[in-house]
């Protein structure tokens, strides 16, 4: 199902809930690399999965999750967010879940302080990664028990 109008607008509706809260630059970028992909894709088995998968590709690549919706990268830094979306279709790594997992310690302890993770200030990079992706993932399940 087409992410966008032919004349270019997002169809809201038919964006995932966490992008239904995010600004309108989120909703463009996933909603024109969808559409993209699902035409590139049109003969593949799986198409529609496939064009998700690749949809949130790009959108790691300018947002971040934080809590129930996306954000622009800190200082507009683009690029790959974990290990999972720098290797391209055929990997098989762990993701982050949107959260930027390439971000400075720093930026990620804001986000933590953000979001209220306890322990946050004795974390690891690694850990508070994990934790603000369980964070994350609790937001946006109140956030669709909500709606």
């Amino acid at each position: 199902m087409a992410m966008t109008t032919e004349s270019g607008k997002v169809r809201e509706g038919e964006l995932p809930s966490t992008l239904q809260r995010s600004d309108e630059k989120a909703q463009a970028t996933f909603a024109k690399a969808h559409d993209s992909a699902e035409e590139t894709y049109a003969d593949a088995p799986n198409t529609e999965e496939r064009a998700r998968r690749t949809a949130f590709s790009a959108l790691k690549h300018t947002h971040e999750k934080v809590g129930d919706h996306w954000e622009p990268k800190e200082g507009g830094r683009k690029g790959p967010s974990d290990a999972q979306a720098a290797g391209g279709a055929d990997t098989d790594r762990p993701t982050a879940g949107g959260v930027d997992a390439n971000a400075t310690k720093e930026h990620l302890l804001d986000l933590a302080r953000r979001l209220d993770v306890p322990g946050r200030s004795s974390m690891t990079k690694d850990e508070l990664v994990a934790a603000l992706q369980k964070a994350n993932d609790r937001k946006t399940a109140r956030a669709r028990e909500g709606s």
